[in-house]
């Protein structure tokens, strides 16, 4: 999963009393957050990413019509390039500690890595230090919490999602219970979720109904 982070402070305090800010998330909830951080009137972005930046163009390894692993320059990253000059983003790099001073946040200590047989090895000698006195996680879903599927007593997928007979099914391992949504198709836009909620309640219309008018 990508990780990645955004620090960034503001010409003026905001209604939270706080004048340098980062954000922790990754794909599209990232992006927005830049977006909008620029928009509030931030003074500097800079993003950081654990994962190695992508090729701007597709390998061999990565022929159509798999998705292409390139690298994109969506709007967030865009607005900062025209603002401030530059490409936000840094790459193989992760927070390696929280700076605090009488209770509050101060910085992060970031640090850069590589990956081994999955594994995050931190590289010596590469630690940075950034401003940022309030960090919010905007970090993708990567499942659902224990507590949920227990409450209900459903089964969960190999991806932590909870488990149903496939894919274009939301009936659960349990009788009367369904799913949709990222606990169902796993992390992804708020379009699907609205999407599989519709297809959702269509499914529960046919199972309470036996029959179904609803518009898929």
């Amino acid at each position: 999963m990508q990780i990645l982070i955004i620090i960034f402070e503001y010409q003026q305090v905001l209604s939270t009393g706080f004048t340098t800010l980062g954000i922790v998330g990754g794909g599209d909830t990232g992006n927005d957050c830049t977006g909008t951080c620029i928009r509030h009137g931030c003074k500097s972005v800079t993003q950081i990413e654990m994962m190695p930046c992508p090729p701007e163009e597709r390998l061999a390894s990565n022929p159509w019509p798999e998705w292409p692993k390139v690298l994109k320059t969506d709007y967030g990253q865009e607005e900062a390039i025209a603002l401030f000059g530059h490409d936000p983003r840094i790459y193989e790099t992760t927070i390696k500690e929280l700076i605090t001073k009488k209770g509050r946040l101060t910085a992060v200590r970031t640090v850069k890595v590589r990956f081994e047989n999955r594994n995050m090895i931190e590289i010596e000698g590469t630690e940075q230090t950034l401003k940022c006195d309030l960090l919010i996680i905007a970090a993708g879903f990567v499942g659902c919490e224990d507590y949920t599927p227990k409450a209900f007593g459903v089964d969960l997928g190999s991806r932590g999602t909870v488990a149903t007979s496939s894919p274009d099914t939301y009936k659960t391992s349990v009788d009367k219970v369904f799913t949709a949504g990222d606990m169902h198709r796993g992390q992804s836009l708020v379009v699907w979720a609205i999407v599989e909620g519709r297809h959702c309640a269509r499914a529960v219309d046919e199972y309470l109904m036996g029959y179904s008018y609803m518009e898929d």
